[in-house]
Parts: structure tokens; C-alpha cells; sequence
């Protein structure tokens, strides 16, 4: 099985400039527990936002967050694997890299995001079968 067979292709981007209290707002209305950051030019690279990197920016600023922006605490660039992978290696670097999440990129362009429940939930489906 490839990432292309399980990676989510309805992703949710954010601006770096958006404020974590608008990211917040994005990532609830959305039900979704990470947003991608858009590039800001061809050559850039994406990042990604999650509730973990919230949750520690909560704790570094003492709670207080209204003055940052997404760019101040998201993960850039964010890890990337391609989509014709088989996902025993997407599963291997989220183990090795301790992440949940990777972002699915194809000439620097993205295409969807695969996530740990991504990988379980397809294989629930293989051995149901």
C-alpha cells in the first residue's frame, strides 16, 4: 500500500501571518488537529502548525499569545515524503522522527497529508477484509 492509497488530500493551510488565536478558531471550525502553512513564494517551503506547537507556545509565553503569529511557532520546513512510498517508510519516519503527521509533496507542491491514525485506520481496513 502507497501513501497515495491513504494520505488525506483535503488539507487546511494557513497563512504565517495568521494569529494562533485565528489558527485556533481555523483548526476547530475545521475539526482538525493541524493546519499546514502556506509558502509565501515558489521556492519556499511549507511548515505546519499542530496542537502540540500551541500548546507548548501556551506554556512558553506563560498563556499569553495574543501577540504571536503562526510564523512564530510553526514547524519549518515541516517533514515531507512523496506520494509513491509505501507507507511502512511513512510509518518508520514518524517513528524515528517522533512526529504524527507528514506532509505529502511533489515538486515542492502539495498534494495531501498522512497522519499516524491515516496508517492504522488502512490497516483496521486490510485486516477486516
Amino acid at each position: 500500500m502507497l501513501v497515495k492509497d491513504v494520505m488525506r488530500t483535503d488539507v487546511s493551510t494557513v497563512s504565517p501571518f495568521a494569529s494562533i488565536k485565528d489558527a485556533l478558531k481555523k483548526m476547530r471550525d475545521q475539526e482538525v488537529k493541524a493546519l499546514v502553512v502556506d509558502k509565501q513564494h515558489p521556492h519556499d517551503v511549507y511548515g505546519i502548525i499542530t496542537y502540540t506547537s500551541i500548546l507548548k507556545a501556551v506554556y512558553a509565553e506563560d498563556g499569553d499569545i495574543e501577540l504571536l503569529n503562526v510564523y512564530d511557532i510553526a514547524v519549518k520546513p515541516a517533514i515531507t515524503i512523496s506520494a509513491e512510498v509505501e507507507i511502512k517508510y511513512a510509518a518508520r519516519m514518524m517513528v524515528n522522527l517522533n512526529i504524527k503527521r507528514l506532509l505529502v509533496v511533489e515538486n515542492n507542491q502539495l498534494k495531501g497529508i498522512i497522519s499516524m491514525t491515516d496508517i492504522i485506520e488502512a490497516l483496521f481496513k486490510e485486516i477486516g477484509e
